[in-house]
């Protein structure tokens, strides 16, 4: 009960009143947003967000560019070294060589063409993105229902609009309305993450690990949140994913069906341990995900990379 008054939730209008619930819905009506507040925005204003979104802009140009820089070279020492001459010799060995040591992007990061079972998981992966989460539909209550089991299996089953919802980490008494901008995926991924991961799932949800800030992140929440954030990442929305960690994140699949959601489990205990690490509190969030992003897109990049458990990251995680 102590640690519970500790981490309490702001949703419960404990700082400057409901002034956070005012954020927080504001943040919910977007799609293009994280769902938690942003303490970098109110210091710095629209004017800092925008110079953000500038840089954010020109370092994916700069990738881009690099990226086909780097297939164009690539594509010339290799015709180079096979028509003029040959690949067998001790120049050829040395240019194959000298492209090896590009930045990485020309090797591991060219466009692949998809195996007839990469693009069906593919399409089956980008089918569950475009299912929003419906409050009125019973296979989606019960996901609910089943979600609370997993996650409190000796307390009493709540209805579906009920005040225990919170202890989860809902923002308020009806969880349905903190799906706007996850979709039911985000649900799945929850749930999937308490089946494959109990320790972890359980670690996360009851905040067993380090030393927690007195004003700590809603867990069920900070899923959608990274459900989301790993979709934009991706770059799942539309058509073959064109980013660098899309590429790399199709190679996963060829080997996983189920790639996704073995990857948001590994973000979330990543986003955790960033958590710590940093000794965040609530309105530290959005630089907490970020940051993760980041972290878990150089480990998608490593050369060795060819599955989920060839993470470094993987290794948090108990089963």
């Amino acid at each position: 009960m102590a640690s519970r008054t500790l981490r309490r939730r702001l949703h419960h209008g404990d700082v400057d009143g409901n002034r956070h619930e005012h954020l927080e819905a504001l943040m919910l009506d977007s799609l293009n947003e994280p769902l938690l507040g942003n303490s970098d925005y109110e210091e710095r204003g629209s004017e800092g967000c925008s110079r953000d979104l500038w840089d954010d802009e020109r370092r994916k140009q700069h990738q881009h560019w690099s990226f086909l820089f780097s297939q164009l070279l690539t594509q010339w020492v290799q015709w180079m070294a096979n028509m003029v001459i040959g690949s067998g010799s001790l120049i050829g060995q040395f240019l194959f060589s000298s492209s090896s040591i590009q930045t990485g992007l020309s090797r591991n990061f060219l466009q692949p063409v998809l195996s007839s079972l990469q693009e069906e998981r593919l399409r089956n992966l980008q089918q569950r993105l475009r299912i929003p989460f419906d409050g009125s539909c019973l296979e989606h209550q019960d996901a609910l229902r089943q979600l609370w089991v997993l996650s409190y299996p000796d307390r009493e089953l709540p209805s579906l609009k009920s005040e225990m919802w919170k202890d989860m980490g809902w923002q308020g008494s009806d969880p349905s309305t903190d799906f706007r901008g996850g979709g039911f995926i985000s649900l799945e991924n929850l749930i999937f993450f308490a089946q494959k991961y109990p320790e972890s799932f359980k670690r996360l949800l009851h905040k067993q690990d380090g030393i927690r800030a007195e004003w700590e992140y809603p867990f069920a929440v900070a899923g959608i949140n990274i459900s989301f954030m790993l979709i934009q990442m991706l770059d799942l929305q539309t058509g073959k994913p064109s980013s660098l960690a899309g590429v790399r994140f199709l190679e996963l699949l060829k080997n996983d069906e189920m790639a996704f959601d073995n990857l948001y489990c590994i973000a979330f205990q990543m986003m955790d341990a960033q958590w710590l690490a940093r000794r965040a509190s609530y309105m530290d969030f959005n630089a907490v995900l970020k940051s993760t992003r980041t972290q878990l897109e150089r480990e998608l990049w490593l050369e060795d990379v060819s599955s989920i458990r060839d993470l470094p990251a993987y290794n948090l995680m108990k089963l």
